[in-house]
């Protein structure tokens, strides 16, 4: 009895078992899967082509429009000095008196010759006259006429000669008053009155300057160059009407030039030791703020592309090769990186000149998130950078 009591429960057990084992089964059976996780999502911007202003940056250095160094013609001692050191000066302004008398005397002396050659003339001119019908009657001999006639030509030649002469005594005479050639500002006088110059001396007595209007001379690059050239004359480039470009300045100390200037030509010749072209600007300086010699930035304003893509900022990346890269999200929503090339910022955003077309979306947030060649989930924030770009 108590062994068949025993072998009961081991009897059941493989039928709980069985049971336990196959409810495990139908719940298993019943449960689903875990979706998989949705793609990361991404910020993207939507370009398109605008119209935007177009500028350059250039160091550059201010230089005198006209200058003339003051050199004494003829050589004397300096009675006066008739103007204020750094003062303005106008063209035709007298500057200095040099000593006239001894040209005085030339030119004095070169007057009475003359006279003396005149009177002469007169007297050998109508002996001449005298002679003519003489020497037809025979009574001179043809070599007294033939030389009557002589005289007279040689009179001439000698009035010829001192006119000449007192031209230029006058023109020496002239020479001791100092004018100044230009109209501008007077630096420092190297002279004193009482001081002996010599004409054509290498130390000038004095230099005037053209402050108003001065120059800016800046160098651009010869790439830079022919990327202007070649836009403009494929008709992305719009310039000023008169084909001129206007010009603005940030001076030494940070401060902006009130004043705009003009572009007025450039070097035909480039520089081959830096490979650039020089470009010369025009300023008004009324006030003589800008003096020569000045390092100045100056901001050209190339003119207005008609199509210009403009990427944010901080889409932009470097590759392994250092070369500007984007990431981009197709229409399916996967990602994939072109290198592209960019010009000059403007604003937030850098000019990209090749690389992108209209519609591209940009990753601009989330990049860390984006794998080249997955999906991701885009979230437009065009509208975010919607703002002017040069503002």
């Amino acid at each position: 009895m108590p062994a068949n009591m025993s072998s009961r429960p081991r009897a059941r057990l493989p039928a709980a078992a069985s049971l336990l084992i196959f409810g495990l089964m139908l719940a298993g059976c019943g449960k689903k899967p875990a979706p998989p996780p949705p793609p990361p999502q991404v910020g993207v911007v939507t370009l398109h082509p605008q119209a935007v202003q177009r500028t350059t940056d250039l160091p550059g250095r201010t230089s005198s429009v006209m200058i003339a160094q003051i050199i004494p013609q003829v050589s004397g001692v300096i009675l006066k000095r008739l103007f204020i050191e750094g003062g303005d000066v106008e063209a035709g302004q007298q500057l200095y008196q040099i000593d006239p008398a001894p040209y005085q005397a030339t030119y004095d002396n070169a007057v009475a010759t003359l006279k003396r050659y005149q009177a002469q003339l007169t007297a050998d001119r109508a002996q001449a006259t005298r002679y003519k019908p003489l020497a037809a009657a025979q009574a001179v001999s043809q070599q007294d006429y033939d030389n009557a006639v002589a005289a007279v030509g040689e009179d001439e030649a000698e009035i010829a000669s001192a006119k000449a002469q007192i031209e230029s005594a006058r023109i020496n005479l002239q020479y001791t008053k100092v004018y100044s050639p230009i109209s501008g500002t007077i630096g420092a006088s190297s002279v004193t009155p009482g001081a002996l110059v010599t004409a054509y001396q290498t130390t000038p007595l004095a230099t005037v300057t053209t402050l108003d209007p001065i120059y800016v001379d800046v160098n651009e690059s010869t790439t830079d160059w022919l990327r202007l050239k070649q836009e403009a004359a494929a008709g992305r480039l719009v310039l000023a009407p008169d084909g001129s470009a206007k010009v603005t300045l940030t001076l030494e100390d940070g401060s902006t030039y009130p004043l705009d200037g003009r572009m007025q030509f450039a070097e035909v010749n480039v520089d081959q030791t830096t490979g650039t072209v020089l470009v010369r600007a025009l300023f008004p300086n009324p006030q003589h703020l800008l003096l020569p010699g000045m390092y100045v930035h100056a901001k050209l304003d190339e003119g207005t592309d008609k199509a210009a893509i403009l990427v944010p900022q901080q889409a932009v990346s470097r590759n392994t090769h250092g070369d500007p890269v984007v990431l981009l999200v197709n229409a399916q929503n996967v990602v994939s990186q072109v290198v592209i090339q960019t010009g000059q910022n403007v604003g937030n955003y850098w000019l990209a000149t090749s690389g992108l077309k209209d519609g591209d979306r940009v990753v601009v947030d989330g990049q860390q998130n984006a794998t080249v060649g997955k999906a991701v989930t885009p979230v437009d924030e065009t509208a975010q950078f919607a703002a002017n770009p040069a503002a």
